[in-house]
């Protein structure tokens, strides 16, 4: 039996998650708009307490690498890190757009989600979860227009919510396409991802995991400018 515990802290709601062998044990939706740090421990004892599991019985962690909040980011990865180093065991991060692909049923799906400030991130999987157009943030316009030719024109859209993106389809060569609603709940999907890459040996040393903003910070680009 493989556990694997993983995390979501990313956006305002974000989710916490335990697997068996792949499968949901139980998987919780937490909305916290002032932010996870207060929150999220009390949440993962009762988790774990609800299930007489404590986390030297985990096999791997997982958190959600993001892009999304950079506050979020930090707070679900030092939380899978702390815990991984103190049971001695193995992590992984994954990614959320990656996370939200894998509620697609389509060969291609081209997954969306808002960035605000007239901006969204956005990325193209394949049904295995490989990258096969690369995560960008630009305004969803923009991106529809950078999608490759070679893309076929029947692939599908995946997004927590497609409503701010619709009109701007209206006029293109996926005017036409599917499009799928992924939950808000991503730490069962990241905890599945998570579970495959330590069984093919791909689970790493927590210390190694890393965030995925996408988007460079604003004190970064300040700091450039």
């Amino acid at each position: 039996m493989t556990l694997v515990l993983a995390v979501d802290t990313t956006h305002e709601f974000g989710s916490l998650a335990l697997t068996s062998d792949g499968q949901p044990v139980d998987e919780i939706l937490l909305h916290a708009p002032s932010g996870f740090g207060q929150v999220l421990y009390a949440h993962l004892g009762q988790l774990l307490a609800r299930h007489g599991v404590t986390p030297a019985m985990i096999d791997c962690f997982a958190a959600a690498s993001g892009p999304g909040s950079f506050t979020g980011v930090r707070v679900g990865l030092a939380c899978i890190k702390g815990l991984a180093e103190a049971a001695g065991k193995p992590a992984v991060a994954v990614g959320n757009l990656e996370a939200m692909a894998a509620f697609g049923t389509a060969p291609l799906r081209a997954v969306v989600m808002d960035a605000r400030r007239g901006e969204v991130y956005g990325a193209v999987y394949d049904e295995a979860g490989r990258v096969v157009s690369p995560e960008v943030v630009v305004p969803f316009p923009a991106w529809l227009r950078s999608l490759p030719d070679s893309l076929p024109d029947a692939l599908e859209f995946v997004s927590t919510d497609f409503t701010p993106f619709r009109a701007s389809m209206a006029g293109t060569r996926f005017e036409d396409a599917a499009v799928v609603t992924a939950p808000r709940a991503l730490a069962a999907a990241i905890a599945r991802i998570a579970a495959a890459r330590w069984l093919r040996g791909e689970a790493c040393d927590p210390a190694a995991l890393d965030a995925n903003y996408v988007r460079r910070p604003d004190a970064e680009l300040l700091w450039k400018e």
